[in-house]
């Protein structure tokens, strides 16, 4: 069984509002900072955004600040709602997880990935 699972992708306008959801094991989701990445075709991969354990301690990439809101959902959930989505978003979206309650903004600090799920944001 994965210990993270994304789901909520899909093909949206600009403009649009999405919402990801990535199910989690349950001692992830207790002992485990979240968060999502995101890599569109031909470019590097990208931190989005993350929360720790606790729900306190959230970090959010420039480029979705004020657009996009990262949450602790019941049960074991975590969500990322996208507002105003433009179509520089369009990436496959990657739940990922690291132990203990800090973010970290490099991917190489999390061991926990999931499978991705593609968001597509047409003009």
């Amino acid at each position: 069984q994965a210990l993270v699972e994304e789901s909520g992708g899909g093909l949206v306008q600009a403009g649009d509002s999405l919402r990801l959801s990535c199910a989690a094991a349950v001692y992830v989701y207790n002992h485990y900072t979240m968060g999502w990445f995101r890599q569109a075709p031909g470019k590097e991969r990208e931190f989005v955004a993350a929360i720790g354990w606790s729900g306190e301690n959230i970090v959010y990439a420039e480029s979705v600040k004020g657009r996009f809101i990262i949450s602790r959902d019941r049960p074991n959930t975590v969500a990322l709602q996208m507002n105003n989505l433009k179509p520089e978003d369009t990436a496959i979206y990657t739940c990922t997880a690291r132990r203990g309650n800090l973010p970290k903004v490099h991917a190489e600090e999390y061991d926990v990935w999931g499978q991705g799920t593609q968001v597509t944001v047409s003009s």
